[in-house]
């Protein structure tokens, strides 16, 4: 493999998950850290590691000089983005090549082609993806929103053109709310992409979220890897997701999963990617946006499919074909990934920070999680709140939910309050066991309705 060292530009359960395909490949990894992660886990468990900043992100893991510093002192010849951060940004992958190192993830013209979120929808809506009607650009200010949103028709959602993962987004229900919530879009969506271009979307009542994993080679072969249900979220962040879909028949899924590899491959994307859709209460399915990166979730299509994901996106980024063809690639089974967050459920999930003091971790058949936590890890203040992702996989859903309910039971985190309860409640209510639940359900009723006493 063309690839003979791999610096890891990200934190926390991630970094730990490419150290370990890294490994199971046999390439050297380093992992990169700021100050805060000086005792993670990531750092313990490198072989080499190296300090890139301070724990404000911006002056480490979005340091681009600074990572590209550690790359070349440190021998690496490839640099893996993880999620967040840098993952989708077109210009730290140009970076990376001027300096001649791989970046693990779209080249540098692929994301730019795909890097704004409403292009990319025109794109693959001309590639004969259905998309949900909204903006007929980036609105340019305040007259051009109310005046696209009233022909539209309210609620809309705005949204970041350069961004995802929730931040941006603004649900708006009248043009008074359009006053106040667009600059605030605006305002988040500079902050956390360096671009404050907006456009929304018609708001779909009650719709589910459902994504399709797709694999593409520098050679123009894909495939899909099937689809995941993400509808548990709040604030359009998401907490729970599961495969297959249990909203869906085997007729519109095979229609989704066609439908989105070869409209990707016709775009000429490359590498790892997840294509978003909402799902409205008659079947439709409408595309919102791709993600050009390794998702949070993607164990769970890991657990259905018995692929390594990582291991994969490294082999496409150092040029090699896919090993492996649609006709291959067997889904088995259900799988579910719990998201565990240091969150309190019953504070609409403050984030929160503090010492683990002691730990358990499940096991058994089919239980896995992805975490970066050790007794007397200190949880930072400064970086998103995941603490590890708990997956479970059975031959069906019910036997999934059993495990689920075995696997939440077991596991204990003390020091911290995290969102285990709320985990532990939902799987029970009948909106989650019938696959009822919608994308608004928690902002609309609230979380602590579904906390386990």
């Amino acid at each position: 493999m063309p690839v003979s060292k791999i610096l890891i530009a990200n934190r926390g359960e991630i970094a730990v998950r490419i150290l370990r395909a890294c490994r199971d490949l046999g390439i050297p990894a380093v992992v990169a850290y700021s100050e805060a992660d000086r005792d993670s886990l990531a750092v313990k468990l490198a072989d080499e590691a190296i300090c890139i900043g301070p724990a404000e992100a911006r002056r480490s893991y979005l340091n681009q000089p600074a990572l590209i510093s550690a790359a070349m002192i440190t021998g690496c010849d490839a640099v893996h983005p993880g999620y967040g951060f840098l993952s989708e940004d077109a210009t730290f992958a140009e970076a990376c090549a001027a300096h001649d190192l791989t970046f693990i993830g779209p080249r540098p013209e692929v994301l730019e082609r795909f890097g704004s979120k409403y292009a990319v929808r025109r794109m693959l809506a001309a590639n004969g993806l259905p998309t949900v009607p909204g903006s007929t650009g980036i609105v340019s200010d305040l007259r051009d929103a109310l005046d696209q949103a009233a022909q539209a028709g309210y609620p809309v959602l705005l949204k970041p053109s350069a961004g995802g993962g929730g931040r941006g987004m603004r649900l708006v229900r009248s043009p008074r709310e359009m006053e106040t919530s667009l600059p605030l879009a605006r305002s988040e969506a500079q902050a956390a992409f360096g671009d404050d271009s907006i456009y929304f979307e018609k708001w779909i009542e009650e719709s589910r979220h459902v994504e399709v994993q797709v694999m593409v080679d520098q050679h123009g072969t894909g495939v899909h890897l099937g689809e995941r249900d993400c509808s548990v979220q709040r604030r359009h962040q998401k907490i729970i997701e599961e495969g297959p879909s249990p909203a869906m028949d085997d007729a519109g899924r095979e229609r989704l999963r066609d439908l989105a590899v070869r409209s990707v491959v016709a775009a000429g994307y490359e590498s790892a990617g997840t294509l978003e859709f909402l799902l409205d209460p008659d079947g439709n399915f409408y595309f919102i946006e791709i993600n050009c990166r390794i998702q949070v979730e993607h164990p769970v299509t890991e657990m259905i499919t018995g692929l390594d994901l990582i291991a994969e996106q490294i082999r496409i980024a150092a040029g090699e074909p896919l090993s492996f063809r649609q006709e291959a690639i067997r889904f088995r089974g259900h799988a579910i990934e719990f998201r565990i967050n240091a969150e309190d459920p019953g504070d609409n999930f403050a984030p929160q920070t503090g010492e683990i003091e002691s730990l358990q971790l499940p096991g058994g058949p089919g239980v896995r999680i992805d975490t970066h936590l050790y007794p007397g890890y200190e949880v930072p203040p400064f970086y998103d709140s995941l603490l590890g992702k708990l997956i479970v996989w059975g031959e069906d859903r019910e036997i999934a939910l059993a495990r689920s309910r075995r696997a939440l039971g077991e596991l204990e985190i003390v020091g911290v309050k995290t969102n285990v309860p709320f985990h532990r409640g939902i799987i029970d209510k009948a909106a989650f066991l019938e696959a009822r639940v919608s994308t608004n359900l928690l902002d609309r009723v609230g979380p602590a309705a579904f906390v386990a006493g």
